[in-house]
């Protein structure tokens, strides 16, 4: 198990509701209303954990846009929604002058939507502020229960993830969620490493490093 300090978990908070906060703005853009997201909280566990915690929290099924990253710290990122919200969030973006078969047929292309702006908002901004670039991939829509959602073909037996509850309103709607980041040991220990070194630039003064960026 990779183990942060309380510092090191406070700096990783603060970077992700940098990028939710991102993202927030582009899907404010795109519902013409207020959307409000923010990430109280970062744990990382066993896949094994993460699957049990949702199944105990969710007691229907669960819908997941999931996109691979690449670069010094590699892995899949899923957000994660309780079924029974997603149709609700389809809408809330979508608008109400669709009907409920309108809606239902765009629901797929809808989540990955949101998906891909939410989760590369969280990667993108974590990697630029962490002076790494990743590489993502196009967003898939996953449906099942957790033990589904959190499958792995590649089998990765180190595996763990960082686990990220996310509160959601959009349109005067409350909806719950997660994000999922799903890396290996070496991977989570090179993020580890580039925090320590965010941390090191913001206690120096240079928060952007030298170079001015």
């Amino acid at each position: 198990m990779v183990e942060l300090t309380d510092l090191e978990r406070d700096a990783l908070t603060e970077l992700v509701n940098m990028g939710v906060g991102r993202a927030a703005t582009h899907l404010s853009r795109m519902v013409t209303d207020q959307v409000l997201l923010s990430v109280p909280s970062v744990e990382i566990v066993s896949r094994a954990d993460a699957a049990h915690f949702l199944a105990t929290r969710e007691r229907s099924g669960l819908v997941a846009v999931e996109q691979s990253f690449q670069g010094s710290f590699s892995g899949r990122a899923l957000l994660i929604f309780p079924e029974t919200n997603s149709l609700e969030l389809a809408r809330a973006v979508l608008g109400s002058a669709l009907s409920l078969e309108e809606i239902v047929d765009l629901e797929q292309d809808a989540l990955a939507e949101i998906g891909n702006i939410i989760l590369n908002g969280c990667l993108v901004v974590m990697a630029n502020t962490l002076k790494d670039r990743l590489d993502i991939s196009l967003p898939s829509v996953l449906r099942g229960d957790s033990d589904r959602i959190f499958e792995n073909g590649a089998s990765n037996a180190d595996e763990l993830v960082m686990f990220l509850y996310i509160d959601f309103l959009i349109r005067s709607r409350s909806i719950r969620g997660y994000i999922a980041l799903m890396m290996g040991l070496s991977s989570l220990e090179s993020l580890k490493g580039l925090i320590h070194g965010f941390i090191e630039r913001i206690a120096s003064g240079t928060p952007h490093g030298t170079d001015g960026r």
